[in-house]
């Protein structure tokens, strides 16, 4: 099983940047992938990015947020990030990350983009965006 902490949310001016990270313990090393997702009030959960655990580094990216948001992971320190650049009012939402785990997964193995593929969850952290 896996543990997620996000951490780095807060509330920043349109333009600003900030830093999220997710910290993953516990069976990591059947992690295939780790996505971030957010959801704003109002709304469903929606795709942000995702990056593959191991191996060559595949990423993928929600089009709302592609060109100002980067996803990266320090396998290291179990920690995967998502830098976010140009914040806009419409990226307010309460973010969270999230771990594809799989005890078995083929070399075309591709991280997905829908939450219904991710089996472990953090508690989301909340970033908030002022015009």
């Amino acid at each position: 099983q896996v543990q997620l902490v996000e951490s780095g949310g807060g509330v920043v001016q349109a333009g600003d940047s900030l830093r999220l990270s997710c910290a993953a313990s516990g069976q990591t090393f059947n992690i295939a992938a780790m996505g971030w997702f957010r959801q704003a009030p109002g709304k469903e959960r929606e795709f942000v990015a995702t990056i593959s655990w191991s191996g060559s580094t595949l990423i993928k990216y929600a089009n709302s947020v592609k060109g100002r948001f980067t996803i990266s992971r320090d396998n290291a320190k179990n920690t995967v990030y998502l830098q976010m650049n140009r914040l806009k009012p419409e990226d307010t939402a309460v973010y969270s990350c999230a771990a594809d785990w799989r005890t078995l997964y083929s070399g075309s193995y591709q991280p997905p983009v829908g939450r219904d593929d991710y089996g472990y969850w953090g508690q989301g952290t909340q970033v908030t965006v002022s015009s």
